[in-house]
C-alpha cells in the first residue's frame, strides 16, 4: 500500500474509535470511564429502545447502560412503559428506582406500587408482572449481572 504501514493505521483507527466510544458510548450514551474503573453516565443521553414483551400492543422501552462487558457484578439501565403489563421471572436480584410515574410489581395476588422517588427490591427467583396504569420511567440495578446475556 505505497509504503503505508497498515498495522499502524489500524492501531490508530482503533485507538480513535475506542476514545470516541468511551466518551459517547455505542448508541449516543455519554460515558466517561476513569482508569480506576469508575464510570459516569449522562442519563440525559440515554434513549430507550422498544422491548419485545411478547404481547402485541405493549409499550415497553429499555436501555441497558452497564452490562457484563463493563462490570462482572452489577448491571443497570432505564425502562419506560405506557399502560402495559408483562410477566417476567428474575434470575437475579433487582432494585428499581422510580423516576416518574407509577410502577406496579404484581406477584402471587399481591401488588407493590412505587411512585417517583420510591425504591422496589425484587429478589432472585421471583415470578412477577411489571405493570403501570399510565406512564412510568425507572432505573434498575441487577445483581449478578448475568441478565445482560439474555438482552443482547
Amino acid at each position: 500500500m505505497n509504503g503505508i504501514d497498515e498495522k499502524l493505521v489500524a492501531e490508530i483507527v482503533k485507538k480513535v474509535l475506542m476514545e470516541h466510544v468511551s466518551k459517547k458510548g455505542c448508541c449516543g450514551i455519554e460515558k466517561v470511564k476513569a482508569k480506576s474503573g469508575i464510570t459516569g453516565i449522562k442519563g440525559s443521553t440515554v434513549k430507550c429502545e422498544s422491548f419485545d414483551t411478547g404481547k402485541p400492543g405493549d409499550k415497553v422501552y429499555l436501555k441497558d447502560i452497564l452490562t457484563l462487558d463493563e462490570n462482572r457484578n452489577l448491571a443497570c439501565g432505564f425502562m419506560e412503559m405506557e399502560e402495559s403489563e408483562f410477566d417476567w421471572t428474575l434470575d437475579y436480584d433487582e432494585v428499581d428506582y422510580v423516576i416518574e410515574g407509577t410502577l406496579e410489581i404484581k406477584t402471587e395476588g399481591e401488588k407493590i406500587a412505587g411512585n417517583a422517588g420510591d425504591v422496589i427490591m425484587i429478589p432472585k427467583g421471583s415470578s412477577i408482572s411489571f405493570s403501570t396504569p399510565g406512564h412510568v420511567k425507572f432505573f434498575y440495578v441487577t445483581y449478578p449481572a448475568n441478565w445482560s446475556e439474555v438482552t443482547k
